[in-house]
């Protein structure tokens, strides 16, 4: 089944159960899916193209919630917060920091990496790997403990 009809039957569900959260979560996804297949001239999205998609809900989410958490906003970062848990049901299984590690060393060996100098290699491969099973910026946050 593609990302987008487990999202309509998925918002079918929350349009009977009244779930206000669900249905705003699930319509932003079903916005993003329409708006990338018009800019793409209409095609299919990849399973790949899927997964930026979702991770961008969230981090926009995990943005705003933190914005307002900062700003004492408990009541505007809480929903945020709610969505980011539904959104995320359409990601891979997310990889913990000792997998990301594990993976980011072995990347760091194959490419004989000596420095900061080859973060972008190492990076590159690694972003690659873990696509849609873990955070760019934890990837990020790893490589640069490893590199440096």
């Amino acid at each position: 089944m593609s990302l987008q009809e487990n999202v309509d039957e998925q918002l079918k569900d929350a349009m009977r159960a009244k779930d206000t959260i669900a249905l705003e979560s699930l319509r932003a996804i079903k916005t993003a899916i329409i708006m990338t297949q018009t800019q793409a001239g209409a095609k299919e999205l990849t399973f790949e193209d899927e997964i930026k998609l979702i991770q961008k809900l969230v981090k926009q989410r995990k943005d705003s919630s933190e914005i307002f958490y900062k700003q004492g906003r408990v009541d505007l970062a809480e929903p945020e917060e709610a969505q980011i848990k539904i959104i995320e049901q359409f990601l891979p299984e997310q990889l913990d920091q000792a997998a990301i590690t594990e993976i980011v060393e072995a990347i760091i060996v194959k490419t004989g990496a000596g420095g900061m100098k080859d973060m972008g290699k190492v990076m590159g491969m690694a972003s690659k790997e873990m696509a849609g099973k873990a955070d760019g910026k934890t990837i990020s946050i790893i490589v640069r403990k490893k590199l440096s």
